[in-house]
């Protein structure tokens, strides 16, 4: 109950009766501090996510399929955190600061279009506990929702994200997130380990086309 109000809060403008609503206006965010404080976050889900992978690596025998899975898992956290900070937390904190309505972008792009990004990062990191423990044999649903589903959200998270702080849509988060769903149509006949790279190239994929994409040109530009 506490957490629901929290997030309808500032949706309705922290309406109270007799009061009435908040003025958006006078939401006066530091787009620096905010930035700073939800990028940390994102560090501490990732970091959980290697934790947990690690600790369960750990207790398994030394295969080539725990050692690729493990290594998938963790390439796999490596490019969220590329496709999140290489230019969206710096772009968020820059455009923020800048913004003369800090509380309205500040209500949609940090309080809640990192649900979704969180919510991808946990889905994920549960994909990869499960695929460490059982990366051979045909992909149950458990496994293909969480393989492929975690990614998913994770990309539509940021791909808001950056469309609330740039103004337009990457279309290299566009692209991955059609991929996998064309992934999801012939998941259940790859292997969990298979699955698992498939996402984890796709991510890659994602992120270089970013950087390369945006290195070329004006932030402000759109992406071809």
């Amino acid at each position: 109950m506490a957490l629901a109000i929290e997030y309808v809060s500032p949706a309705v403008r922290f309406w109270v009766p007799k009061l009435g609503f908040s003025s958006v206006e006078a939401w006066a965010v530091e787009g620096g501090h905010m930035a700073e404080r939800c990028a940390g976050f994102i560090i501490i889900a990732l970091g959980e996510a290697v934790v947990v992978n690690g600790a369960t690596f750990a207790e398994l025998e030394w295969t080539a399929g725990n050692i690729l899975a493990f290594v998938s898992a963790l390439v796999g956290s490596i490019a969220m955190w590329w496709i999140y900070f290489h230019k969206g937390a710096e772009a968020g904190s820059e455009r923020l600061s800048k913004s003369a309505e800090s509380g309205r972008l500040a209500r949609l792009a940090y309080t809640y279009l990192h649900m979704p990004i969180i919510a991808g990062i946990i889905l994920t990191a549960v994909s990869d506990e499960l695929v460490l423990k059982h990366p051979s044999g045909h992909s149950d649903l458990r496994t293909i929702l969480s393989t492929i589903g975690g990614p998913l959200v994770f990309l539509i998270g940021t791909v808001l994200f950056k469309h609330a702080i740039r103004g337009f849509l990457q279309l290299s988060h566009g692209i991955g997130i059609i991929l996998l769903l064309a992934l999801w149509w012939f998941a259940a006949d790859l292997s969990p380990l298979v699955l698992s790279i498939a996402t984890t190239v796709i991510l890659i994929v994602v992120a270089v086309w970013e950087s390369v994409s945006l290195g070329s040109k004006p932030e402000a530009a759109a992406e071809h």
